[in-house]
């Protein structure tokens, strides 16, 4: 390198570091000022000019060293100490004494501001809602003009909204956003420690005298249930109104209990369907009374009855034949869609979402049916000598155990389908016994929970095809499943009901009943659980007390962990039953307290 070079270097770089100084010592009154007139404003990181550190390369290329990266502060007084060595020592080289001088000068130079970046609102509202809620309340924390971006309703309504609170609400309902969140997190976190410690109110639904349980649905807090006497009734365990309406059956028979059982009951938001063993159909539309809108007769028994949660549309299988029948635009009830079938259906559901033509999916024996209204049945699945033993679908796929049979024991699995290619995806389980119950709506995405004859819970990881869990549950086998983010609740055929927290894979509680449990829905803050026998069968009272007595007539219980909502606002349901009940059939404090009711 010639001494020509060097002073050129020399004299850029003074100008160049006069430059800064000059532009630090202008630009500090006039960022205060900003600041103050620009709420808007957002103070970014810049890179400072790279004229210097381009010369400094070169530099260093022309001395015949590789290229470096700008130092570090400990790197740079290191060699800012050698470049202060005593003067015995050898000179360096000219370029090297150049690049002291310049580590120097940068060790000078660390409380140059960074650039200001001028952003619009709009624009800095953009980038920071892609920040969860800690990091917007990192954010707030850095200065005032950040806090007023990141406290912005924008900003926590759109949280409140992905983490799935107040999901019907609009920006405008509330006032602070960012209070709304706390409150339903600190909701949620005291639900959750309900469940855990099982703190709630608990509920036996009220029963009907001389007669049995048949079957239990429920949706949304709402119970259905039918009985040996053929009544059906309904209960809102939402409002704690325990004291449930009877729907009306319009059947000729007018003598008590000669009316048919009831073999099935469904309901969803608007409808409830009960199926007798007589082979007919009642429709009831829960907004306008107890009467039925519709009434359908089959020629043999029901076998089978479905009810989609999200429309109107029933589908019912009797003998080889499967109906489906929706509503017109009038109202009027009709025929959507029949098909016929090889075998006695065994399951049936509906699809839901599926848009103007429902589709049904029906198994029988080894087959599993694909029915979709306007085309004929399509078998979905058929292995000769492997009955179906559960159902279950979603939105887009299908979920059924088979049980293995014959010379060639492949052990008992769950098949997972995909209803759009209409082809297997999954096959889970291989396992001895046999798979009693599966759940693929409710459970979270790409996980399933299923209970098998063999006493345990699983849960199969639809992703890899293999099992998550396993739990030992229930020593008679599991009969009824269901799972979310971190539990699962299961009944078995001893009666017993457990609740589980599976990421700690620790059973947290358990109710015991006499019957086996047929029905298990729960949602945040409630659960019900029905205990349904085997037998069915009503006895003469005048022999004896067996349809009466209530070990053997069935329960429904209703578990509300909302407690601080519902506990001080309503009086206990045993002190709302009526004085006239009959304390033979109703083992309550009705007698005992006749001023309940005043």
């Amino acid at each position: 390198m010639d001494d020509h070079s060097l002073e050129e270097f020399r004299q850029r770089w003074q100008e160049e570091l006069a430059q800064a100084q000059a532009l630090r010592r202008r630009r500090r009154p006039e960022a205060g000022e900003r600041r103050a007139r620009r709420p808007e404003a957002v103070v970014g990181r810049g890179e400072q000019a790279p004229g210097y550190l381009a010369l400094a390369q070169g530099l260093l290329e022309g001395a015949g060293r590789p290229p470096a990266t700008r130092p570090g502060r400990a790197e740079r007084r290191d060699a800012a100490s050698r470049s202060r060595s005593p003067p015995g020592r050898d000179a360096s080289a000219p370029g090297e004494q150049l690049v002291d001088q310049l580590i120097r000068d940068l060790n000078e130079m660390d409380d140059v501001p960074f650039f200001d970046v001028q952003l619009p609102y709009e624009l800095a509202i953009n980038i920071f809602q892609y920040l969860d809620r800690k990091e917007l309340g990192r954010c707030a924390q850095v200065s005032k003009t950040w806090k007023v971006i990141a406290e912005d309703e924008v900003l926590w309504y759109r949280l409140c909204q992905q983490e799935g609170y107040l999901p019907e609400s609009s920006i405008s309902d509330y006032s602070s956003w960012k209070l709304i969140l706390q409150e339903c997190r600190a909701k949620e976190h005291m639900l959750r420690t309900n469940w855990k410690n099982r703190k709630g109110a608990v509920s036996e639904l009220e029963h009907i005298p001389y007669a049995v349980l048949c079957d239990v649905r429920s949706y949304d807090g709402v119970v259905i249930a039918g009985y040996t006497s053929g009544d059906v009734r309904v209960w809102d365990t939402r409002t704690w109104d325990y004291v449930a309406p009877f729907l009306e059956s319009e059947s000729e028979e007018d003598e008590p209990g000669m009316q048919p059982y009831v073999s099935f009951v469904r309901i969803n938001s608007s409808l409830a369907v009960a199926a007798y063993e007589d082979g007919f159909l009642n429709i009831w539309d829960l907004r306008t009374g107890k009467f039925p809108i519709h009434r359908f007769e089959h020629d043999a028994r029901i076998q089978a009855l479905a009810l989609s949660r999200d429309d109107a549309t029933v589908a019912t299988a009797s003998a080889f034949d499967v109906v489906m029948l929706y509503p017109n635009e009038e109202g009027y009830w009709h025929i959507a869609a029949e098909f016929e079938v090889q075998k006695l259906v065994d399951y049936l559901e509906i699809v839901p979402d599926t848009g103007r033509y429902p589709v049904a999916i029906a198994t029988a024996g080894d087959l599993v049916y694909l029915l979709k209204a306007e085309d004929s049945a399509r078998t979905l699945h058929y292995v000769y000598g492997q009955p179906v033993t559960c159902l279950d679908v979603s939105a887009s796929q299908v979920a059924f155990g088979v049980k293995s049979l014959g010379w060639v024991y492949e052990g008992n699995k769950i098949l997972v389908y995909s209803l759009e290619a209409e082809r297997c995806l999954s096959k889970l389980g291989n396992v001895l016994g046999d798979f009693t119950c599966v759940n693929l709506r409710d459970s979270p995405p790409n996980l399933m929970v299923s209970g098998n004859m063999d006493r345990r819970v699983r849960i199969h990881d639809l992703r890899t095809d293999k099992i998550a869990l396993s739990l030992s549950a229930h020593q008679l086998g599991v009969s009824a499943v269901q799972m979310d983010d971190w539990k699962i609740v299961s009944g078995g055929e001893e009666g017993l009901v457990s609740v589980w927290d599976y990421r700690m894979n620790q059973k947290l509680w358990e109710v015991h009943s006499r019957h086996p449990v047929r029905h298990i829905s729960f949602n945040s803050h409630s659960l019900i659980t029905a205990n349904v026998p085997y037998e069915k069968v009503v006895r003469n009272s005048d022999l004896d007390n067996f349809a009466t007595h209530r070990r053997h007539r069935g329960l429904i219980h209703a578990y509300e962990f909302a407690v601080d909502q519902l506990a001080f606002q309503s009086p206990l349901p045993v002190c709302r039953s009526p004085c006239n009940t009959m304390a033979g059939y109703n083992y309550d404090l009705a007698l005992a307290f006749p001023y309940d009711n005043i």
